[in-house]
This record gives C-alpha cells, structure tokens and sequence, in this order.
C-alpha cells in the first residue's frame, strides 16, 4: 500500500484538503484525529456502520431463546398449580428480556470488533504520534504516479509536514 501522508496544525485546513482530495476521486483517504470531528464524518461520508445490525440479530435470537428455554422446561417437568396453564408468556417476558440483552450487547460488541477488524494483523501505515497529540493527519492512498499530485495538493492546503508511505 503506497501513499502520502500529511500533518496538519488547522483543522479548517485538513478538511478543506480532504474536501478537494475527494474531487479529485482518490480512492481511500484515513483522517487521523486527536478527538472525533463532526467535519470530517461530513466530508467523509462514510456509510452507516453495521453493527446495529448485529444488535438487532442478537436481541431477537436472545428473545427468541429466552422464552424457549422457558417453554421447553415448563412442558418438560411440568408444575401444574391450581389448574392454570403451563405455559404463560408474561412471566417468561423477564427472562426472555433479560437474555435479550445478554446477547444483544455480546453481538454488538462481536459486530464492532468484526466491523473493525479488531485486531488488526498488519500495521497501521501512516500513523504518527503526533496525531494523538493535537495535529491532524490525512493519508492519501495513492498509486505511485499520482503521489506527487496528491502531496501537492496538500502542501497547498497548508500541511506542515508531507512525506510518502509505503
């Protein structure tokens, strides 16, 4: 993976770059950010994330075992009180709700670490510690003939500091 990467002191200057880096349809642009911008979600535009999906997906299979369990032990070792039925919903709802839950939060946290890829098996090319520290850092994936291009680009948005990455 080849590229540029650029550090930035301005926020303004970093997302007017990557503004003009996504006109000129370069294919993969990574921001990095001491604390989340809103800006950047914008100019980015990236797609929704999927993991409310696994949320969702767990909170019914939870649901739907949670009041299975209840069911089968209910009809298996049967507890006749009183001539009532022996299978009533409503008191099921507590566990079914509660294993809800349980396996709700675990798929959410399996779709993150899965939507992530967590852990990453590679390195991180384009990191740098000041990043973490108050700079603002944009990483151009780019082929080798169009780098030169895409570092002047940011040289004229303002970066401090612009090398190439492979």
């Amino acid at each position: 993976m080849q590229g540029v990467i650029a550090a930035f002191h301005e926020l303004a200057s970093a997302v007017h770059a990557v503004e003009d880096l996504k006109k000129e349809r370069y294919p993969e642009i990574t921001v990095y950010t001491p604390t989340p911008h809103h800006e950047f979600d914008e100019v980015l535009a990236r797609p929704e994330s999927h993991v409310r999906r696994w949320t969702l997906i767990g909170g019914v299979l939870g649901c739907t075992f949670g009041y299975w369990i209840w069911i089968w032990i209910t009809r298996y070792w049967p507890l006749v009180v009183g001539g009532k039925a022996i299978v009533a919903l409503v008191p099921f709802t507590i566990f079914g709700f509660e294993v809800m839950v349980l396996v709700g939060s675990l798929a959410t946290v399996i779709g993150m670490f899965a939507n992530s890829r967590i852990p990453r098996l590679t390195q991180t090319v384009g990191y740098d510690a000041r990043f973490s520290a108050g700079h603002f850092g944009v990483w151009v994936e780019t082929p080798p003939d169009r780098a030169e291009a895409a570092a002047d680009l940011l040289r004229r948005h303002g970066a401090t500091e612009v090398r190439h990455e492979r």
